[in-house]
């Protein structure tokens, strides 16, 4: 026979499982605070991933407002580098030039690592595999798109923004979009 868990429970076996509901809780004070680099990693992962959320409701005017004023967005397709986009007015008319050309658009975000220089400046790396619908003749055309994001983040006023991202497009794949 094994012996029981708990020493208030009188049964000589765990069987019953409402035996531990009076088992001895502790004492000690939960802990009201999370240390600062922990809550930062939480919110620039929010950060990372509202970025996308309002990528596909197409709410741009909200999306460059989490970028600094004068951010630089450079893409990589294929290994060629585009041009930099600076500035939220310019990201602005990119974002909403490139997305107006799609119905649908699906981020599904995936892992996040993240490296402090100090309490108000960190780089991140996130993955993000993004999907695009437009209508085409006809059809529906789905822009499958695998994206690495390289972001240097900054501290503002107690709110993390994205200062510089560097969007690779590591992957693209077309096809006709249907439900089988």
């Amino acid at each position: 026979m094994q012996p029981h868990p708990h020493r208030r429970c009188t049964g000589s076996r765990h069987s019953n499982r409402l035996c531990c509901a009076g088992a001895r809780r502790s004492t000690r004070p939960l802990r009201t605070h999370v240390r600062p680099e922990i809550s930062d990693r939480i919110a620039l992962k929010e950060l990372v991933d509202t970025f996308s959320n309002l990528a596909d409701e197409k709410r741009i005017d909200e999306q460059v407002l989490l970028f600094t004023e004068n951010a630089s967005v450079r893409s990589l397709e294929n290994g060629k580098a585009n041009p930099p986009i600076v500035g939220r007015a310019a990201l602005n008319k990119a974002f909403s030039g490139y997305l107006a050309q799609f119905h649908t658009v699906y981020h599904l975000n995936g892992q996040q690592t993240v490296s402090f220089q100090s309490p108000t400046r960190a780089t991140g790396i996130s993955y993000c595999d993004v999907t695009l619908i437009k209508s085409e003749n006809g059809k529906d055309i789905a822009l499958r798109r695998g994206v690495r994001y390289e972001d240097v983040y900054v501290k503002q006023n107690g709110r993390w923004l994205i200062e510089s991202r560097k969007s690779n497009f590591m992957f693209s794949q077309q096809s006709e979009a249907g439900l089988n």
